[in-house]
């Protein structure tokens, strides 16, 4: 099965953003690094997620465990629903998406387990600077 851990970062919050997403696939690992524009903390998460998602469609992973140390976005998902007005459709694109993969799964990890997509956000925000 492949595995998909993703993070968002913010320097400042609002501010300058990025999305850090590594993939364990067939034994190798994959790295990506997008710097995105200013925006919250929970919304570069959502941003994360949403490419790891396309990432993993284009690559044609069908059997994905996507993992986060996001709540908000795993409660999000789980229950597909967000209170807040400004992630509602960076939610419907996530589930759009989620519903395309054969097996599709997201577990709630602790921060310490997802080093490599946090690393990557982060080297993602010092692009776009």
């Amino acid at each position: 099965m492949i595995e998909a851990y993703f993070d968002g970062a913010s320097a400042g919050n609002p501010g300058p953003s990025g999305a850090g997403i590594f993939i364990k696939a067939n034994g190798q690992g994959e790295r990506f690094c997008f710097p995105l524009p200013e925006m919250s903390n929970h919304e570069a998460e959502f941003h994360a997620f949403i490419a790891a998602l396309e990432i993993c469609l284009e690559k044609g992973y069908k059997t994905v465990s996507f993992r986060t140390d996001s709540d908000l976005v795993n409660r999000a998902i789980e229950k597909e629903f967000v209170k807040n007005n400004t992630y509602r459709p960076l939610l419907e694109k996530a589930l759009t998406l989620t519903k395309q993969f054969d097996l599709f799964f997201l577990k709630w990890i602790p921060s310490r387990e997802n080093k490599n997509a946090d690393e990557l956000a982060r080297q993602a925000i010092q692009k776009g600077k």
